[in-house]
């Protein structure tokens, strides 16, 4: 079996739908727990301070401290209290990124639901608890090298204003449902732009367009297209 993963922008923020949000990490509280997550994976257990120190390129250990209680007072990590080396991550996605159903790659239609939830194995990609997949119905995205039957993995967005334009978002537009598109802003409208000529633009007042995620990028596996 072949596995492709597409990675595309990680800097951009997100909200996974129908999920609570976690309080959002400051830029060096982000860069912090990233190096933490890799470092745990990698070594299987957590690093000293002066490791940390190093990692980050301060030479006080106060700056690292007051990022790992802030880590631990917005849910991301805990560690044994007078002991060393046991920083343990509490959103671990070892068990891989959480499916929460599909995104439309064509027109802008109702997803089907679904009340349990499955995951999608990508152990070994360096991911946020936030993150999420979708299922791609549809061939709109084609040009986006983005196939009916891939999953999409998305980042909640939590400054919608920001977003550049040509990003790729899974947007819910009133009134029509959930898809797919290159993010375009003029003026007072949201324009969402297909990756397939043979699709038009949806044009939509902004009070009609919600972006529910960023695309982060594209997990396609070989070995169930028979």
């Amino acid at each position: 079996m072949v596995q492709v993963f597409l990675w595309s922008d990680p800097s951009l923020l997100a909200t996974a739908p129908n999920t609570k949000p976690m309080e959002r990490l400051t830029e060096v509280q982000q860069q912090l727990y990233d190096w933490l997550t890799s470092y745990i994976k990698e070594y299987q257990h957590s690093p000293s301070i002066r490791q940390m120190m190093k990692a980050m390129e301060l030479k006080s250990p106060a700056p690292i401290q007051s990022r790992l209680e802030h880590l631990r007072s917005k849910g991301y990590i805990d560690w044994t209290e007078g002991k060393a080396r046991t920083i343990r991550l509490l959103h671990s996605i070892a068990q891989g990124v959480p499916i929460k159903g599909e995104v439309f790659a064509g027109g802008a239609l109702e997803p089907a639901t679904d009340d349990d939830t499955s995951y999608l194995d990508i152990a070994g990609l360096q991911l946020r608890p936030q993150d999420y997949a979708l299922r791609v119905t549809g061939d709109s995205m084609i040009e986006a090298m983005i196939a009916d039957g891939d999953f999409v993995i998305m980042r909640p967005v939590q400054e919608p204003d920001r977003l550049k334009d040509g990003t790729i978002v899974a947007a819910r537009v009133e009134g029509l449902g959930n898809t797919l598109k290159y993010f375009y802003r003029d003026q007072d409208r949201v324009l969402l732009k297909p990756g397939n000529s043979r699709y038009d633009v949806i044009e939509e007042p902004v009070e009609r367009v919600t972006v529910q995620g960023v695309l982060v990028g594209v997990w396609r596996d070989y070995g169930s297209l028979k």
